[in-house]
Parts: C-alpha cells; structure tokens; sequence
C-alpha cells in the first residue's frame, strides 16, 4: 500500500496566486452563441451511445446516427460546462490563506465549501440536472477518448448513402487510430466510391491549438513571416485556453487505485493530501496532453518552446525588433543556455532604436506566469514525494530533440539582410545515415548456428540471416508453451486484427511468461527457455554487428498470427504492412522520419521463428517505396533474420493464409535509457529463481560431506 501524503498547505495560496487569471470569468448562465445546445436536461452520454450502438446493430441507421451524434454532443458540452464552471467558480470564489492563532484554518475551508457549492449549483443549472447523472464507466470514457464512436457513425452514414458525412467520420477515427488497417482501406474505398483522388479530410475532433500552429509552421516555410506570426499567435491564444479546460478536467473524480473506495479510511488531511496531489500531477501532465497528437503515443518534443523560437525570427523578419526580443527572452526561460538564442538576444538588441532600453524589455508575460506555476507546480509535488515516501520524477517536458530544423538563426554582429536565408522543415527529421561503423561478420558465438545470407546477398544494409539459433526440440517447446500464455491483441490494447482483419493477432513478453511459469500456469522451464534464447538472440546480434557498445533489450514479444477461416479468398493484404522500426516511412517521398510516434531509440531488431507448418507469411525486405521487395525469407523453426532498424531497411510479412506463424520478434537499443522495464523485472525474477535454485542445491549437501 503506498505511503500515505499530504500537502503542504502554506505552499498552497502562493500557488493560487501564480495561476493565469481565468479565460471566462461570468456568471454561469451567460449565453455562448456558438455552443450547440440541446432542449432540456443534458441527456448522458453513455445512456445515448448505447442507444446508437443498439440501434446500428438493429439495423435502424438513422436511429443509430441520431443517438451518436446527440452522445458526442452530450460528450462535447458536459466538458465544456465543467471546464467553465471551474473557470467561473475559480474566479468568484478564490480560496483565503490560511491566517494564524486558533482556527486560523476556517477561513479557508469556508472558501473551500464555497467554491464546492459554487460549482455544483452552476453544473446543476447548465446541466439541467445533478451531475451525478453523467458519471460513465472506465470502459465508455475509453471509447470517447478513442474515437469509437466514430467507427460506428461512419458504417452508418454509408448505409444512408451520406458519402461524405461517412468520409468525416471514417477520417475523424482513423486520426486517432492511425494503425487500424481495416479503417485505412474503408476511405480508399469511400475515395474509389467518390470517383475523386482527393477527398476533403475533415478531423471533426481537430484541436485548434494543433491546428493553427501547423499553419504557422507552413506559412514559416514559405517566408510568409506576417500570416506565420498571425497563426502562431493564434496557436498561443488557443494553447492556453485548451490548458486551462485540461487543468479544470483535472479537478473531477480521481481513482484510488492502492484500495477500494468503501475501505478508504484515510483521515481528513490524509484524504485532502492524496486527493489534491493526483489533481495536481494531473495538471502538471497537462503540457504532455497538449503537444500529443491524436492517436501518438509521445507528444511533440519541446512543443510550447518551439512557438516562440519560431516567433522570434518571424518578428525578426518583418522589423519588429521589440517583439523578436520578448519571444527570444521567453525561449530562455526554458532552455537558458542555448547559445543561438542568446547570439539572438544580443543581436536583436543592438538593432533596437535610442528609446528603447534592452533592459526594460522582458520575456512575454504569457509564458513567464506559465513557467513559474509550472516551476512551483513541480516544487510542491517533490516536496511531497521526497517527504512523504511517495515515487516521483519529474520528466523531462522541454527536451529539445524536436528544434527549429533550419538555419534561421542570427548570429551576433552579422548582417542578415543580405544573406541567403534557408527554409525548415516541418521540425521533421529524415532517417539519418547510421552514425556507426557499418561492420558485420563478427562471431556468432554459439556451435550449431548455420550463417545463410549477409548483407550483400539479402540487397541491403546491416542484414543477416542465420539458421539453427534453435533445436527443434526447443521450438516446439516454445510453441508449447505459447499456446499457454498468449492473449488475443497483447501488445496492441487487446485488438484482435492489429495489423489486418483477416487474421487473429496474439501475443506475451518475457516477464508474463515468467509469471506463469512462476504460478505453475505452464511449466517454468518452458517460460526460462523464452527468456534464455531472447538473450542468445541478443548476444549473437551485438556479435554479429561487432558493435562497440551494450545492446540492450528495448522490447521482447513473443507473437503468433493466425489466418481466420472464410476470409482468405483473393487476400491482397499483407500480414504486417511495410514499415521501418525507428521512423515513419513515407513511401511516396521515399523518406522515413525519425519522430514520434516511431520508437526512434531502436537501433537493431530480430525475429527468431519457431514453426513453417502454416501458408504464407513469408519476411520481406522492400525498397523505400514499400513495393519493391529486394528479399523474401520464408520462416522455419531456429531461423533468426535481424537487421539495423532505420528507414536503410523497409520490412513487412506476406499475408498468413492458412495455419499458425509464431516467433519471437525482439528489439534492441544502444541507448540504456531505453531498455525494456519488463526485461529488468525479468532480470530480477531470474535472479531470484536461481538463488532459490542454489538454496536447494546447499540444502541437498550430504551432512558426510560437511565433515
């Protein structure tokens, strides 16, 4: 059970004090034109999106599209008035600081109970009802935040014939779920129905703040600095708007996840402390939730920065010199010593007129109060976790991987004017040449191990391909062993058909067989084996490669796609689609782009297979353009095909048509800051299990032995 924590309360009012005054600060039932508003109370949203999802498969489309589109704007408003009711309450009702002497504290617990009665008077009277109506289970806020109601709205619409209503709907999900082929090929399908190339792509869940800012980006690119400022500006407004509707989200219900809610039996500042510390590292998160595209995992690297790095030169290039400075100062409040901005600086205040003294000049007010209540944000919940024995390391939210990748940079003294001025990328950054010594053959360490192909004759780079990595005693083993442990979607957020519709995705890593074997659920033996020849794969791999530094495991999976019966006939899909492990590959550009959500730390993968008695499912190698293919490898019990992981090497698999494939895919890193947390786990059962093995072995000793 964690430790339990509590705030320090006279930090508290200091934070009060830091935070942005609200964006909307009237009374609760002032009027918003643009709000989308339903006749009475504010139906739930879940009761709706059940009632679409019963009448789609009822059959009665029109029904379904009714009840969906009412839930998504029951989802969309109920936000929204808990967003403005925590702004509004906020603002007429601000906590007192605590006072000294006795019952210094009443004060503030009676603006606590004010501003808790202001909230739920204003939710009760924009809802229509108590709020208390609208609390949804775990599983239906999952499918909101995943689109899914999307995916229903957009089978629908085509049943009605509404072509392009379905095409928004097919494109909204997609956004969200960018690794859902099925989806993929349905607006392909609508693009062919459409007679048209180009179909107009419409994310009807697109987050101005995301939105505007990539226009700043493409108006940058094109030198147009004016409309560049217009929307990267626009893009602050929006930014901090959405960042005060996530911080007031933060607010709501939080989850206990140490102990059931009846059996919490936390006393008064107990309760408040946890409570009030999972909002705040809620709010904290907020610069994450932010810069994260739909659908990606990782958010945009040093996402807020960048808006002002790209301000400052903007407001450079059209004479505004003032303005250029407060972006540039601002740009050092997160990153201080980077020594381009700071050139910058210097420069920009030596083309400053005599009325203006550099030193009255400070960085934009706007992101100076959003660093100090981050900076105090931070304070606080270290406080706690260093005093109250709680886990907390504060992430690194300004890495600056994701830079301005041009050379608009102004170097002090230099004149500028009249020198050739590059254009960006979109912070982009195409798969770099492998910045190691290109060298394999090295030893493959193990007897047995049979070298088939190199590099060369697989027509690419850093390839290899070996056989006999495993006996067919242990193959089957494995295969075993899978059948035990596997679940349907792991790795994949349970989804069936990860990669494909027409056939069943399964999959468990290292530390789950362990547990298994540990619980007597297969045989332990058989779940050591799955770690023991994952780490001879590793060692064979740093060898072969004759790598300079540690491998490390970055993830370890064992898989198994299975072709579904019935759904097989004149299949022109494959079983993986074409892609490369560190980048994104785009085919048509013939580029692959090292940034999220690609696992850009990747740096050489494996797979190591375990049957051939299945149809299909050959391993290929393609060119860039994902359709050339420059090798075919078709799977067999202990063959091993490994590879350096960038865009040097596009791969996919044939479709399965019939039968069971199963390996162990692996991926490695040189970066120990990436090594797979399951595998260190894994590390230490291992240990423990052979320190266990070794008591046994002492307590065997014949005591004749010991004389």
């Amino acid at each position: 059970m964690r430790e339990r924590i509590w705030a320090p309360l006279p930090l508290l009012p200091l934070l009060l004090l830091l935070l942005p005054p609200p964006l909307w600060g009237g009374p609760p039932d002032s009027p918003r034109p643009e709000a989308q508003r339903e006749p009475g109370p504010l139906q739930p949203f879940d009761l709706l999106y059940a009632s679409g999802v019963a009448a789609y498969y009822s059959e009665d489309y029109e029904q379904a599209v009714r009840d969906l589109e009412a839930a998504l704007r029951s989802h969309r408003r109920l936000r929204e008035v808990r967003a403005r009711c925590a702004r509004h309450c906020a603002a007429r009702r601000p906590l007192a600081s605590p006072g000294a002497g006795p019952a210094a504290e009443l004060p503030f617990f009676r603006a606590l109970l004010e501003r808790a009665r202001c909230y739920r008077s204003c939710q009760t009277q924009r809802l229509g009802g108590p709020a208390s109506r609208h609390r949804v289970s775990e599983d239906v806020r999952s499918d909101f935040q995943r689109r899914v109601p999307y995916n229903y709205l957009q089978r629908a619409y085509i049943k009605l014939n509404q072509l392009e209503k379905a095409v928004q709907a097919a494109h909204t999900f997609f956004m969200a779920n960018p690794e859902h082929m099925e989806m993929q090929q349905n607006i392909e399908n609508y693009r062919t129905m459409a007679g048209v190339e180009v179909l107009q792509l419409v994310d009807r869940e697109a987050k101005p703040h995301l939105e505007s800012y990539s226009a700043g980006v493409k108006h940058y690119e094109a030198d147009d600095f004016e409309l560049a400022i217009k929307y990267f500006e626009q893009a602050l407004r929006e930014y901090f708007s959405e960042d005060m509707e996530c911080r007031a989200l933060c607010e709501g219900p939080q989850r206990f996840e140490e102990y059931e809610y009846l059996g919490y039996k936390a006393g008064l500042y107990e309760a408040i402390a946890d409570h009030y510390m999972q909002v705040l590292v809620c709010q904290h998160e907020c610069v994450r939730e932010l810069a994260t595209r739909p659908g990606r995992l990782s958010p945009i690297e040093n996402f807020l920065p960048l808006h002002y790095d790209y301000l400052q030169f903007a407001y450079y290039r059209v004479g505004e010199y003032v303005k250029a400075l407060e972006c540039a100062k601002a740009y050092l409040l997160l990153h201080p010593d980077d020594e381009d901005v700071l050139d910058n600086v210097d420069y920009y205040e030596s083309l400053l007129d005599d009325s203006s003294d550099p030193a009255s000049i400070e960085a934009r007010e706007d992101l100076a109060m959003f660093v100090k209540r981050h900076k105090l944000e931070s304070e606080l919940i270290k406080s706690a976790a260093e005093g109250l024995g709680f886990s907390y390391t504060e992430p690194n939210y300004w890495i600056r991987y994701g830079g301005r990748q041009d050379e608009n940079r102004v170097p002090s003294g230099v004149n500028v004017e009249g020198a050739e001025v590059h254009g960006l990328s979109m912070g982009k950054k195409s798969s770099p040449k492998i910045d190691r010594d290109l060298r394999e053959g090295g030893p493959l360490l193990y007897e047995n191990i049979t070298f088939v192909y190199n590099s060369e004759q697989l027509n690419g780079t850093q390839r290899v391909l070996l056989d006999n990595v495993l006996s067919e005693e242990q193959c089957r083993e494995l295969h075993s062993v899978a059948s035990g442990i596997m679940l349907v979607g792991d790795g994949y957020r349970g989804k069936t058909s990860p990669h494909t519709p027409n056939e069943k995705f399964e999959g468990a890593t290292v530390l789950k067989a362990l547990k298994f074997g540990y619980e007597g659920r297969v045989p332990l033996k058989s779940a050591r084996l799955f770690y023991d020849i994952s780490e001879k794969a590793r060692k064979i791999v740093e060898s072969y490669f004759m790598l300079n530094s540690t491998l490390y495991f970055s993830y370890t999976h064992m898989v198994c796609r299975t072709a579904l019966s019935g759904q097989q006939e004149r299949r022109t899909d494959l079983s993986h689609p074409i892609h490369a492990d560190n980048c994104l590959l785009d085919p048509e550009a013939n580029e692959c782009w090292k940034e999220p959500p690609a696992y850009t730390f990747r740096d050489y993968s494996a797979l190591l297979y375990m049957n051939d008695d299945f149809e299909g499912g050959e391993f290929i190698f393609t060119e860039m353009d994902a359709k050339t293919v420059t090798a075919s490898i078709k799977p067999k019990c202990g063959r091993m095909i490994s590879f350096s992981s960038g865009g040097e090497n596009p791969h996919g698999v044939k479709a399965v048509t019939k039968g069971q494939r199963c390996a162990v895919a692996l991926w490695f890193t040189l970066d120990p800051l990436y090594r797979e947390l399951e595998r260190i786990q894994a590390d230490e059962v291992i240990a423990i299990l052979d320190q266990e093995q070794q008591r046994k072995h002492e307590l065997n000793i014949n005591p004749k032995d010991e004389l």
